[in-house]
């Protein structure tokens, strides 16, 4: 452990450190505002409550949909599969059209990856600020998912297959 007393600057890079090795599901937010489709890739999601169906996702105040999010009614969080690499690194790239790649669809006015996953389309039930990032709290009006896909993890700054992930012997409890 660090010595008591850190600076705001060594928590910041310490903290920043430590999620850098949390693994995370890569989710690609979309929504649609004044007819233009938005999206950005995150890994601050999860759902919320089942009662309702709810979700919350953080995104940054400076990301490109944060203004189009604050504005709409609706958006999908599209839970990305290996199978939708090209999808996360399209989107990573400071493109005008994130939605060359992949095979997008509507549903209930915004984009949705058809091969994702998952997808859970949500309506913006509450909005909280809290440092750099909104928290956008949605309840979901459509879920679907694919049995068959495997999902794309973020670790370390790298996109990693967790399906081969070896299996650990359980320790033995004292």
């Amino acid at each position: 452990m660090p010595p008591v007393g850190q600076t705001p600057s060594e928590i910041a890079a310490a903290f920043r450190e430590a999620m850098r090795h949390v693994a995370a599901t890569v989710y690609a937010v979309t929504t649609r505002h004044e007819g233009h489709d938005w999206g950005i890739l995150a890994t601050a999601v999860s759902s919320l409550s089942f009662d309702p169906p709810s979700l919350l996702v953080c995104i940054n105040r400076d990301a490109s949909l944060h203004e189009p999010l604050e504005k709409a009614e609706r958006f999908c969080v599209n839970v990305l599969g290996l199978g939708n690499r090209d999808v996360a690194e399209h989107f990573m790239q400071p493109r005008p059209d994130r939605f060359a790649v992949g095979e997008w669809e509507d549903h209930h006015g915004v984009p949705v990856l058809a091969t994702a996953q998952s997808s859970l389309i949500c309506t913006v039930a509450d909005r909280h600020t809290f440092g750099t990032h909104s928290i956008f709290i949605g309840t979901l009006v459509e879920a679907n998912h694919r049995q068959d896909a495997t999902p794309l993890t973020y670790y370390d700054r790298h996109y990693i297959d967790i399906s081969e992930a070896p299996e650990r012997a359980r320790r033995p409890k004292d």
